[in-house]
This record gives C-alpha cells, structure tokens and sequence, in this order.
C-alpha cells in the first residue's frame, strides 16, 4: 500500500526530525540528485535552499526555471546558509569533510542522504546493491529478473534515476546501486536483501583508507534483511552476521549460489540444482558470471521464480561501456570497459580472460597504489598502451617487464594497437582509472574509444 503524504510527513518526523513547521533544509549540490531532493521537499511542504560550490552548475538554469522561488547559493559554500540549517542533505559528489559542512554537524545540523528520504517514504521493499565493482550490472540485471517475474520495478540510485524520481513509477519494489558515498551519509535503510559485491581500492582520494572505504560499504547490510555474501571476497566475507539470514555466492568453491560441472559443462547451481550453463550467459568475462550469481541470489531472497531469472539472463545484453564488445576487425575483437574506474574493475576484466591482451589503460587514479595492478597485467596483457595523467605510474609499476607504449589521445592508442594487434587477440580498453583528467565521463572516454574503433573499417 502507497503511503500517502501525511504518512510520509509522520515517518520523517520519527525517523529523522524532520518536521515542515520548524525544519529548516539545505540541499547540498545542484546535480542530479540535488534537483531530484528538492522537488521532493517541495510537494511536502518543507523550507530548503540549494547551495553549490561552482560559480554556474550545469542545471541551474533549467532548476532556476522550474523552481524561481527557491533561494539558490553559488560560487562557494555560505556560512549563513549553513549556519540556520538543521538538515543538510548533502549530494554524494560532495566530500563530508567540508569545512562548511564539517562546522555544521558541529552545532548540531543533521546529515541525510536521498536514501534516507526515500526510505521514509515507501512501504515497498528496497534491495541495496552496493560494491567497488559490478553493481551497475547486478543491479541491472536484477531489475530485468524483477519484470521477468511480472513485477513493477524501480531501479536507479547510483545508477541512473535518482532514488527520489522513482517515486512517480509505481513501483512494487525498489532495486538500488548504491555507492560508498551515498551510504556514508545513510542511517534510515533497512534492505530487505542487501549486498556487498566485493571491495578493491577505489575512492581513496575521498576515503581516508580501504578500511574506511569498506566500512562504508558494511553500511548496506544495517537493518535486519537477507545478507547476500561473495565468499570469494574475504573483506566481505568478514562483514558475515551470524544472526542474520544469508545467502552466499561464489565461482570458486561451494556456496548456496554457486558453480559446477554436468556432464561436460560448467552449470550455475542453487545448492545441487542446475540453473543454466554459463555458456548461455551472453556477457564477456568470468566476474560477470559472478555477478549473474549474485543477481540470483538477491531474487531467490525476495522470492523470484528461478525459472524466470534465467530466462532474463539468457537475454541480458549487458551495460555500455562494460565488456561491451564494439567490433571484431580483421580478427581482432575490440572490447571497451571504461567503466573501469579502478584496479579492481581492471583485475576483474583481465582474469575473465584465458589468452592474453593488448590492454589500454590510464587516466587519474585517484590516489591509488597502481603496483597492486601490475601482477596481473603482467600476466594477462601482451602490450600495454597508456594513456591519462597517471599513465607514468601505471609504467613505473611495470618495470620495463612488458612492452609499454604511450598514447596522448585514444585515436592514438587505438591507433598503436591497431599496429600490434594480429588476428586472434583482443584489444581491451580497460583503464583501471577515472576519466575526468581527458574526458567529461567514462561514457566519453568509451565513446571515444568505440568512435576510434569503428575508424578503423573506412
């Protein structure tokens, strides 16, 4: 049953102190998912005001527009504006460790995040997704088994729709990717299947360090719903509540989900069931067929039919710029995973692969130790081409044990693997890096690279 405004009004009220007649909220960041919170206060009532740290934030136009009475502060940070608030509901792209920001929980402002708020304001179940990579995809996919199984669904978050415009879709459950940053800033969220795909090295230069940045990500299982655990991450496997319900997965050894032979053929299996044989699975790489298990997992929690699962996995076709295969050329396949953000991404990518890679790889590796990275790019890239900010580390961890060449545009690096590919291999944009140091996102960078590709057959 829909909660209605009154009931939504009493849950934040309870849950957060949030009360039209005394609250006073400041929105922090006029992005996508600041717009999405303030239309949200707006209908029920509540006083806000908007500040940003940039002088003209890409939307402010179009929410200048759409809202002209609402007090907007550009161009820094105000103290006054900070001073009266008594929630803040800061954007997951803004650090918590603001001056401002910081001065404020000191005199007693709240922190909320749109997590929060849309946790206030729905009797429907939420799954939460979170992990350093593959949440993208599970989350996808489960929303796919979801409808599979006849059922509405909102998926968004991190990815996509923000939390609080899924409201409007009538949803009958909620599928959420959410990241380290959104779940720091979380306390109302009580999944009923929840999941921590696996924890590598990502966001350090937000983070103080990975224990940090996988406490952060522990914050996914608070409440009481089903713990879905990779076994295969010992980080996660610790995060392990023995009171709890839990499911496990795992592509190495046995789990409730998890992976063996029948007659001939590897089989993902539920206990000692066969689901379906991972060659039906129509993605590259075997981290993806670890994020199939989990997606399995997180449905056989809140009771999808399996039967279906499978079927929407069979017809899966995966997420731009993820293993997304753009060409085969002359008998060399082209496979572009920008979304690769971080070492891990990039180990996860290379070990889905039994040959050898030519590997494009750089950009800002935002604080991380790219050594952790050079065991397995020795030995799984036949030639590395580097390209970013960072590609100097990336060389120096690779001491001269591999030929490295450098790149200072994609057409380029395209362009040299162009040169040293032969029919047979596989060239795999997979940069283990953030893009924002060339490129306005990853999805550019790939676009880039796929663009490049396709140059290639005039």
């Amino acid at each position: 049953m829909k909660m209605d405004s009154a009931a939504i009004l009493h849950s934040l009220k309870k849950k957060l102190a949030m009360d039209p007649s005394n609250a006073k909220i400041l929105v922090v960041g006029l992005g996508t998912t600041g717009i999405s919170v303030a239309h949200y206060l707006q209908k029920l009532g509540f006083r806000f005001a908007i500040t940003d740290s940039r002088d003209k934030p890409p939307l402010l136009d179009e929410f200048l527009q759409s809202m002209p009475d609402t007090p907007v502060f550009t161009g820094g940070f105000d103290e006054a504006a900070f001073k009266v608030a008594t929630h803040l509901v800061v954007s997951p792209g803004v650090a918590l460790t603001e001056k401002s920001i910081v001065k404020a929980i000191a005199n007693g402002s709240k922190v909320i995040s749109d997590i929060d708020l849309l946790a206030c304001s729905v009797n429907e179940p939420i799954i939460a997704i979170t992990g350093s990579n593959g949440k993208s995809t599970v989350t996808t996919m489960l929303g796919e088994m979801a409808e599979c199984n006849g059922k509405q669904v909102g998926v968004g978050g991190n990815l996509g729709t923000p939390a609080l415009d899924l409201l409007g879709k009538d949803a009958e459950l909620y599928v959420l990717e959410l990241s380290s940053f959104q779940l720091e800033r979380t306390t109302c969220l009580n999944a009923v299947a929840a999941t921590v795909l696996n924890v590598s090295a990502d966001h350090l230069d937000r983070h103080v360090d990975m224990v940090e940045y996988g406490q952060s990500k522990n914050r996914v299982f608070n409440g009481n719903g089903v713990m879905v655990i990779n076994v295969d991450d010992p980080v996660v496997d610790a995060m392990t509540e023995t009171a709890r319900t839990t499911i496990t997965f795992s592509i190495k050894e046995k789990a409730d989900f998890c992976l063996a032979y029948k007659e001939g053929a590897e089989y993902m299996m539920h206990l000692n069931q066969p689901l379906m044989p991972i060659s039906e699975l129509p993605l590259e790489g075997r981290h993806n067929v670890a994020n199939a298990l989990a997606a399995m997992a997180l449905g056989k929690a809140i009771g999808l039919d399996q039967q279906a699962m499978c079927v929407a996995l069979k017809k899966f076709k995966g997420l731009d710029h993820r293993m997304q295969r753009v060409a085969q050329i002359a008998g060399v396949t082209w496979v572009n995973d920008s979304k690769a953000t971080n070492i891990g991404a990039c180990i996860a990518a290379l070990q889905g692969y039994d040959s050898k890679v030519i590997l494009i790889a750089g950009g800002d590796a935002k604080g991380a130790d790219m050594n952790e990275l050079a065991p397995i790019i020795k030995d799984k890239a036949k030639h590395v081409v580097l390209i970013g900010k960072d590609a100097g580390l990336i060389k120096q961890s690779l001491d001269q044990s591999i030929p490295v060449y450098n790149a200072e545009n994609m057409p380029k690096a395209v362009s040299i693997c162009a040169e040293l590919a032969k029919s047979g291999d596989c060239v795999l944009l997979s940069p283990a890096c953030a893009s924002l140091d060339q490129y306005k996102s990853y999805q550019d960078r790939g676009n880039q690279f796929s663009k490049a590709v396709l140059g290639l057959l005039k």
